[in-house]
């Protein structure tokens, strides 16, 4: 067992915890631009508009007084749901780029 190093010796083991903790800050960098990330979701030519950020949280409901029939209360219902699930997706998109993998950094 003369030569056994453990790990491939102390180096390689120190290198592989500094890049471990390189991945952890760039992750934690990427977790902040998703916070901070502001994306819109839109429906019936932009009659109605979602806004949230990377991290999938809803900030904001736009509707255009157009938008609004007594009458037709379910289609303003679907309107704000089809803008929320465009919102959700870009956000979904976005954190796809910013955190491959789901968020492995690979």
């Amino acid at each position: 067992m003369a030569g056994f190093k453990g790990f491939g010796g102390g180096m390689n083991m120190q290198q592989m915890m500094k890049q471990a903790q390189k991945m952890q800050e760039q992750m934690l960098k990427a977790q902040e631009e998703l916070e901070d990330t502001e994306l819109t979701g839109e429906a019936g030519g932009g009659i109605v508009t979602v806004t949230m950020n990377g991290k999938k949280r809803m900030l904001g409901v736009s509707v255009k007084p157009e938008a609004v029939d007594p009458d037709d209360v379910e289609m303003l219902e679907d309107l704000i749901l089809a803008a929320y699930n465009d919102a959700y997706e870009r956000a979904g998109e976005l954190e796809q780029e910013k955190l491959p993998m789901g968020g492995m950094g690979f």
